[in-house]
């Protein structure tokens, strides 16, 4: 039997890991030309933890992309412990995770979302996922992407078509009536055999580079106009609705204490509205 804190200790590790071959990978991408800006934060006692930022601006891939890894302990706010699985009584929390938001600079490319997560409360469990926001259609690029993902979930018999699902109707803009992207995957409240959904989480992560160096250096040579750019740029305005009134990341991060720069990373550098 594997103790809690080995458990916490293990998952812990694997975040900080994936972080650094994220950075890694997308540093390539830009030829090395750029590097990651690192910051570390921490909360207001350092007893309950903090984390690292890693941020990268103005590339010829990236318009911006942060790599976020934290492990935060504490006691939520009683209004928001009945959100959280087995926090409601005490509203006592452990949790570690990844998130990576990356807003390319052509807008043939797609913005693309990943994070990963361990949660200890009453109760303990994995989730995350990874979907991605075009503002140009295309379908090979859409077959690619799930596909991939796919792949990941039935080689960890995981139900796909669940977490397809559960994504669509998670990334979804219900004052607009419309889907945010074109999905992806999404998982909470993985509490059955830590081990098997220890390995899916670090599969999924190692996922994640592969189809994010896929789908960018199909598109990186692609020539964009003018027009383009202003239509990335609506969509981004949708992004941002999404992640300020819905996304459960920016909800957990505010009500754990967490860093705001860091919190609000997910933000693109430039969005309009009509």
């Amino acid at each position: 039997m594997i103790s809690s804190d080995y458990r916490k200790k293990m998952a812990e590790s694997w975040f900080t890991y994936l972080q650094i071959q994220i950075c890694k990978s997308f540093e390539r991408l830009e030829n090395n030309k750029l590097k990651f800006i690192k910051r570390d934060w921490y909360k207001k006692s350092i007893k309950e933890g903090g984390g690292t930022s890693y941020l990268l601006t103005g590339g010829e891939i990236f318009d911006k992309v942060g790599v976020n890894k934290s492990t935060v302990s504490g006691i939520f706010p009683k209004r928001f412990r009945s959100q959280i699985l087995g926090a409601k009584k005490k509203g006592k929390y452990w949790a570690s995770g990844i998130s990576v938001v990356a807003h390319m600079k052509n807008p043939k490319i797609p913005a693309v979302h990943f994070n990963t997560r361990f949660i200890v409360t009453s109760k303990e469990w994995f989730g995350g996922g990874v979907d991605a926001t075009p503002s140009h259609n295309d379908k090979v690029e859409r077959r690619i992407f799930h596909n991939e993902l796919k792949k990941v979930c039935i080689q960890n018999k995981k139900n796909y078509k669940k977490y397809k699902n559960w994504c669509d109707k998670y990334f979804y803009l219900p004052h607009r009536k419309e889907p945010r992207g074109i999905g992806g995957i999404f998982f909470d409240y993985e509490t059955k055999d830590w081990i098997k959904n220890f390995k899916f989480v670090r599969d999924l992560g190692l996922a994640f580079i592969d189809i994010s160096n896929k789908i960018i250096n199909r598109k990186k040579k692609i020539k964009y106009s003018h027009k383009d750019k202003e239509k990335q740029l609506f969509k981004r305005g949708r992004y941002v609705e999404f992640n300020l009134l819905y996304d459960r990341g920016t909800k957990f991060g505010l009500n754990s204490g967490g860093n705001i720069e860091s919190i609000l990373m997910s933000l693109p550098p430039e969005a309009k509205w009509k």
